[in-house]
């Protein structure tokens, strides 16, 4: 696994990364888009593997680096929930 920490957005706090709570994300995500349940968990598992094998050469990212990445990496898979999961805090 990676040991990788993410700066949170705004409070300049770090944690762990957490692959559960991106394939999480990634799963709803797709859900607004009306993917299925199948397709939606298997695309955040994809996505979540690419993620961890970026990290692997870094300690420390920003959540925004994650957000980042894991958006180019989910448009390859579903386009429509990568620009929703790209663009959440302008959605939400």
């Amino acid at each position: 696994m990676t040991d990788a920490y993410v700066i949170k957005r705004g409070t300049h706090d770090s944690e762990a990364f957490d692959p559960l709570k991106l394939h999480q994300s990634i799963v709803a995500a797709c859900l607004s888009v009306r993917a299925f349940e199948g397709e939606a968990h298997d695309t955040a598992e994809r996505v979540v593997r690419h993620v961890i094998s970026w990290l692997l050469t870094k300690t420390e990212v920003t959540s925004a680096d994650i957000r980042r990445v894991a958006s180019s990496h989910l448009h390859t898979y579903h386009p429509e929930a990568a620009y929703l999961y790209e663009h959440h805090q302008l959605v939400a």
